[in-house]
This record gives structure tokens, C-alpha cells and sequence, in this order.
């Protein structure tokens, strides 16, 4: 179906009519000024004028050029037959932790280790890509946190932004409870049962504003499930344990709001937990359509062009010739 975008730009189609009637009224004789080359200027004038007026056809097609014209500003556009959204799935955001701490190599990728962000950022790409019909969002969080993509079924623009991320983004620091209570902001007006947050951590909260339980609190009133994963190859003891996952905060998140803790040493490990959670069972939720738009202002644009240039072939056609008869006289 063809509709206008701006329909009253039509109203200006017999302006052109309007003008030279106007014009024709309201001239007089009287008041004329002088003019050097006044001759020149009549004689052009009347080639204008007699150019049009004596030719039916470029009248016409300078009426279809100006009708084009008008028809462009209006923005004619097809609309497309309704496309109806996947209607189940989840929302569901990822907060990935980009504290200083990440940076470190422990993560064993065949005979070589590599930083966590580098295993974290890998795995949750390919888990996000395997999202489809689920809406996913992504958190990124250190000394604060920030959404870098809403909630959206564009899957790929997501993994790729996990791709994208950098330590030293959001800072040094890990600010866990922040990350939470951000997750429960941007989730609490979706569907209750479809609420879900992946938080991915390897350090201990040290920044938050907001107390990480009084988050998973608030996250358990609104209904959100809260899955932590800790990334870390020891435990949270020792000389080490400020640089070690909060395991018992993290299970204690996860256990308020209906969710669970992992523990990922390995990418092997990881990669298990994130097809765990794919297991999740999709919940149905209104069904959503949209109408693609394409729009049509090109056609009139290149009718009007090429109309434009008959007008000016047809007009320059007879002068054309005349040049060639005389060209072809002196050569004789």
C-alpha cells in the first residue's frame, strides 16, 4: 500500500497556475524603468515566454516535472504487510564486570593462558547470539555502571558491542550493587515472568552506591531472577581474597531472587554454564507487529530529471540544427 507522508503538499500543484495569473493582473505599463541592454533583456524574455506558449508538449512537460516535484516533498512510501515480532522469549540483560582485576591471565585456552575479559567476552558473545526471540540487553559495570545496549532482538549489534568493550570503561573498581539495581530499573516494566539477569563478576562489590542486598532485594520484589557466574581460579581467602569473587555475596544474590550461582575457573567451565542457562524456558508475551516502510521519493525525483532533460533537448533542438545547416553552408 502507497501512502503520503506529508499529503498537504499537494495543495501547492496548481501554484504555478495561481502565480501566472497573478503575475498577468497585476501588470501595468505604467511606472517602467530604464535599463541599459533593455533590448536584450525584451528580446530574451519573449524566447522564454513564446518557448512554452507556442509549444504545447514542453508546457506539458514542464507541468509533469513540477507535479513530480511536489509529489517527492510529499514522501510517498509502501507500506509492507504486517510482521508479527517473535512472541516468546525473555528479557534479558547481561551485566559484564570491566574492573582492572579482569586483565588477568588465568584463563586457560589450550597451551596458553589469556586475560578473563578475553574468555568472557568470547563466550558471552557466542551466547548471545543464540538468543533468538529473546530481547537482551547488555550492562557493562566497574567503578560504575552504565547500559551500553538496551533491550533490543538486535542480537548481533549486542555481541557485537561485548566484543567492543574495554577495560577502563566504567573504572578500577567493582561496583556490583550499582550494576543490580540498574539490571531491576531497566527490567521492572517488561512482563513479570520474563525478567532476567546474568551478572558476571570475578571480584568483590568495593564501589556501589546502592548495598548489593537491599538490590537483590528490590530485584526479588520486581521479579527478577538474578543468575551471578564468578570467574576466578581460587577462592575468596587468603592474601589474595580482595581480588577474589565474593562467592557468598554472589550466591546470596542469586538465592533471594530465584536464580543461581556458578562458578566458572575455566572457559570450558563457562561455556557450560552459559548452555545451562540457555535451557531457560521461553515465556509467552503480547504479541508485537510491525509494518516495514520503504520509501518512494526517488521515483518522482528521477521522473522529474528526466523530464527536465527532454525539455531541454526538445528546446535546444531547433538551434542545434540551425548551427549544423550553417556550419554545413560556410563548409560549402
Amino acid at each position: 500500500m502507497i501512502e503520503l507522508a506529508y499529503p498537504w503538499l499537494l495543495t501547492l500543484i496548481p501554484l504555478p497556475v495561481l502565480m501566472r495569473f497573478f503575475n498577468t493582473a497585476t501588470r501595468s505599463e505604467q511606472g517602467a524603468i530604464r535599463a541599459p541592454f533593455a533590448g536584450r533583456w525584451r528580446d530574451l524574455a519573449a524566447r522564454s515566454t513564446q518557448g512554452f506558449a507556442g509549444r504545447p508538449l514542453s508546457l506539458l512537460l514542464l507541468a509533469l516535472v513540477w507535479l513530480c516535484l511536489v509529489l517527492a516533498a510529499s514522501r510517498p512510501q509502501w507500506i509492507g504487510d504486517p510482521i508479527e515480532l517473535p512472541n516468546s522469549g525473555r528479557d534479558l540483560l547481561l551485566a559484564i564486570d570491566l574492573s582492572g582485576s579482569m586483565q588477568i591471565e588465568d584463563m586457560q585456552v589450550g597451551n596458553s593462558l589469556v586475560s578473563r575479559i578475553t574468555a568472557v567476552k568470547a563466550i558471552a558473545a557466542d551466547f548471545t547470539s543464540r538468543r533468538s526471540g529473546d530481547r537482551v540487553g547488555l550492562i557493562l559495570f566497574g567503578t560504575r555502571a552504565y547500559v551500553q545496549a538496551p533491550l533490543t532482538f538486535d542480537i548481533r549489534t549486542v555481541g557485537q558491542f561485548i566484543e567492543e568493550a574495554q577495560l577502563g570503561f566504567a573504572g578500577e573498581d567493582t561496583a556490583i550493587g550499582d550494576a543490580l539495581g540498574l539490571a531491576v530499573k531497566r527490567l521492572r516494566e517488561r512482563p513479570a515472568d520474563s525478567r532476567v539477569l546474568i551478572l558476571l563478576t570475578d571480584g568483590q562489590d568495593t564501589a556501589s552506591t546502592v548495598d548489593p542486598m537491599e538490590a537483590a532485594a528490590l530485584a526479588s520484589e520486581m521479579g527478577v531472577r538474578v543468575y551471578t557466574i564468578g570467574i576466578s581460579r581460587r577462592l575468596g581467602s587468603g592474601a589474595n581474597t580482595s581480588a577474589e569473587v565474593d562467592e557468598a555475596l554472589l550466591t546470596a544474590i542469586a538465592q533471594s531472587t530465584g536464580g543461581q550461582y556458578f562458578r566458572a575457573r575455566t572457559p570450558q567451565e563457562l561455556q557450560g554454564i552459559y548452555e545451562i542457562l540457555d535451557d531457560l524456558e521461553p515465556v509467552e508475551q503480547d504479541k508485537t507487529t510491525f509494518r516495514p516502510v520503504e520509501s518512494l521519493t526517488r521515483i518522482p525525483i528521477a521522473v522529474a530529471f528526466w523530464l527536465a532533460l527532454l525539455i531541454i533537448t526538445l528546446r535546444s533542438w531547433p538551434h542545434l540544427v540551425s548551427l549544423r545547416l550553417e556550419r554545413a553552408r560556410d563548409d560549402a
